[in-house]
């Protein structure tokens, strides 16, 4: 393996299970995800906090195991002491990278809830626990869904950067042109931290349209016209989005992506097969 192939910094994501069958399943899958020999596991948190102790759970157990693992982290409703204990424990945990998010308000909630921004978790963690945690930001090549522009939401990014951030990783997407675009403007800005992209397999792809609608991820018309042409044939859509995600990454490592950060939605594929089909493993 060369060392530009080691330099690559690779990682996966998963949500909380909701059951124990689901608890069960994960444990495979991260048992054989884990071969592919990943700089660490991200566990998400659900909005305002929701999947707090499931979260915990998740990260206290893949620890156990010795797999390096992330929790994400965001301010929900919680207050800034519920905060610094549940970080201190991570922490004695042996956990040293934590990925700092706004977060997302449950529905329903509305102004009941305390919106505290990343940059601001992220102040907040370096003057509690100085440098001891690696901290991941989100970043948004498409532009997040509440930004009023273009360059306001790359100098938001910077702010999160300035408050002590270390690296960042993308909402996913299927345009590998929005992110090298996006890494240029923030180069311009004065960004030189590391932008990871996030990379979404896909195997569903009436949920994912409907999902990134939401989220204002945009899927190209024409891979629209084209998983569309398939119908209920999902074997023709797995193979597809195989071969989709491989060029996309592939194009991405080509031009300088630092590496890779895979939404496994708690699936081995098809994030094992692309992972291989890119030769950054040995």
């Amino acid at each position: 393996m060369s060392d530009e192939v080691q330099d690559l910094r690779l990682s996966f994501e998963f949500f909380p299970p909701k059951t124990d069958l689901g608890a069960e399943k994960l444990k495979t899958v991260r048992s054989e995800l884990n071969k592919l020999n990943p700089d660490f596991f991200s566990v998400t948190y659900g909005a305002g906090g929701s999947t707090r102790d499931t979260t915990k759970d998740v990260v206290k157990a893949m620890i156990a195991e010795g797999i390096s693992t992330a929790p994400h982290l965001s301010f929900g409703g919680d207050h800034e002491e519920t905060l610094y204990e549940m970080l201190d424990e991570y922490k004695n945990l042996g956990v040293d990278r934590i990925v700092a998010l706004r977060g997302d308000m449950p529905s329903g909630m509305g102004a009941a809830m305390q919106m505290v921004y990343a940059n601001e978790l992220v102040a907040f963690i370096r003057d509690r626990f100085g440098d001891h945690f690696q901290l991941e930001v989100a970043a948004y090549p498409e532009i997040h869904p509440e930004a009023r522009n273009y360059i306001e939401d790359v100098r938001y990014l910077k702010g999160k950067f300035d408050a002590g951030a270390n690296s960042a990783i993308t909402q996913y997407f299927f345009n590998p042109d929005c992110y090298l675009y996006f890494v240029e403007e923030c180069l311009k800005e004065g960004i030189d931290q590391p932008i990871y992209p996030g990379i979404m397999p896909i195997t569903n792809y009436v949920k994912l349209a409907r999902f990134s609608d939401a989220c204002g991820a945009e899927i190209p018309r024409w891979i629209r016209k084209r998983f569309e042409s398939f119908g209920d044939n999902n074997e023709s859509i797995v193979s597809f989005g195989i071969d989709l995600i491989s060029e996309l990454c592939e194009t991405l490592l080509d031009n300088g992506a630092p590496g890779l950060h895979f939404y496994t939605m708690n699936q081995i594929e098809p994030t094992s097969t692309i992972v291989r089909n890119l030769g950054i493993i040995e």
